[in-house]
């Protein structure tokens, strides 16, 4: 039997009282008599901020209002790949967070004390009756209702595990579509001293020291129409998406020989015990199909043919670049104003977010959000989530045809020009132009229609 159409008020009858809801990677929902709870939990996998904090916290508190419940702050666990230990506190400006969504949904810093014993380890000493297992990829709203409420009312507890991608982007009543791109969109922001640190390398990148020159290129004019003061610069925001786990998880070639594909294998099987699926395919079928990460010596040649020269201020956005230094030395003897954090930046002002890949990560995001063009090497969870941040205010993004590159890569009779014109028109479409989201897409990559009202 079909399920009927999401109904408010049929939520509102079937929850009867206030409830809260906490994102512990958990939600927690609370009756004026006994403790409701669904405890959200989101999977372990790609960019510590962006995948495993963004997302997860917009569908929360979409749940949250969907279940009419009051949502408690998050509490951050320590990822066992990352080692950061950073909270949802050390991140974001809570009391923005709180401000921005009070006429949406009602939020709360921490539960009342008698429920302290209300934790992760609880569900993961033993099998407990009211965890959720069962969430389907992508529930719809009518899902929780009917599955998640009937367990509360019995057990008064339920713990709903894995979280990740638990909510339909489809067939959502328009408020929910908009709160969710209002919590990422303006709800979300950094806390102080990261938007501080961002804004000194902003300001080191526009105002370089002892250049009163123009900063930029040909591509700026033509792709941004900017108009600058004398002494200003743009600049671009490369994320350089090739570090190890990228490289080994990708199953391409990167000309480092056999040593090297022997330890990315090696790599493959001690990390995904083998379970890789492009494995299956040779590099030549990886690559034509836009399946293999662009190398820095790549993605400076794809930057190129766009009209990028040698005073092109570029900031590279990245973790461990895969190969180190070396790796990076084509780029740099190509864009030779390649600056990171750590360039622009003194060791005492970057003392406070040392070692924490959330924080690291959060720093770029923001200066990303700052640029003139965003650029990244692969498709990914920054790239994503770069795309729909900065379509929602109208920024220019760089989206490189993965597939039509591969296929240039692999053609070694192919002339500079020829190179350079196939680049260019293959790329006339993918300079930030709005794309209209698609069914099962994501909004939190592709905002319009659902959250811009002139798409």
């Amino acid at each position: 039997m079909p399920h009927p159409p999401f109904s408010r008020n049929r939520m509102l009858q079937n929850l009867g009282t206030q409830s809260y809801l906490r994102v512990l990677y958990n939600a927690k929902l609370l009756t004026k008599n006994r403790l409701s709870y669904g405890c959200l939990w989101s999977t372990k996998d790609g960019n510590p901020v962006l995948n495993l904090t963004l997302f997860p916290i917009c569908d929360a508190v979409a749940v949250a209002k969907i279940l009419n419940a009051t949502l408690v702050i998050p509490y951050l666990e320590v990822n066992s790949v990352w080692q950061d230990s950073s909270t949802f506190l050390d991140i974001f400006d809570v009391d923005h967070f709180i401000n921005v969504l009070k006429d949406e949904v009602s939020i709360v810093k921490e539960l009342p004390d008698e429920f302290f014993w209300s934790t992760r380890e609880y569900y993961a000493t033993a099998i407990r009756a009211n965890r959720i297992k069962t969430t389907p990829i992508h529930a719809s709203a009518n899902w929780y209702i009917d599955n998640v409420l009937p367990v509360l009312e019995s057990y008064g507890i339920a713990a709903i595990a894995p979280f990740s991608h638990r909510l339909s982007f489809d067939n959502m009543p328009k408020d929910i579509q908009r709160l969710r791109c209002k919590v990422n969109f303006q709800a979300l922001v950094f806390v102080p001293r990261i938007r501080e640190l961002g804004d000194a390398l902003i300001n080191r990148l526009r105002y370089p020291p002892g250049d009163d020159e123009v900063a930029g290129t040909k591509h700026f004019k033509d792709v941004s129409n900017a108009k600058h003061k004398q002494g200003t610069g743009n600049f671009v925001v490369l994320h350089l998406r090739f570090d190890k786990d990228m490289a080994a998880h990708s199953a391409c070639d990167f000309g480092g020989g056999k040593a090297e594909k022997l330890a990315l294998a090696k790599y493959r099987q001690v990390i995904w015990q083998g379970r890789v699926l492009n494995s299956q395919f040779t590099d030549e079928e990886l690559r034509s199909q836009g399946r293999c990460p662009l190398t820095p010596e790549e993605i400076g040649l794809l930057l190129a043919a766009l009209g990028f020269d040698n005073t092109t201020r570029l900031y590279l956005a990245s973790h461990k670049v895969y190969g180190g230094e070396a790796r990076i030395l084509t780029l740099r003897s190509l864009f030779p104003l390649l600056e990171n954090k750590k360039s622009l930046s003194s060791s005492e002002e970057r003392a406070s977010i040392k070692g924490k890949a959330s924080l690291l990560a959060a720093v770029d995001y923001y200066v990303g959000m700052h640029s003139d063009i965003f650029i990244s090497a692969s498709p990914g969870n920054m790239h994503n989530a770069m795309v729909g941040h900065r379509t929602y205010q109208n920024l220019k993004t760089i989206r490189p045809n993965m597939a039509l590159l591969g296929q240039l890569f692999l053609n070694k009779s192919l002339t500079w020009p020829e190179f350079q014109e196939t680049v260019v028109e293959g790329h006339k479409n993918r300079h930030g132009q709005i794309r209209l989201r698609k069914s099962e897409q994501s909004i939190y990559t592709y905002p319009a229609p659902d959250c811009m009202c002139n798409a």
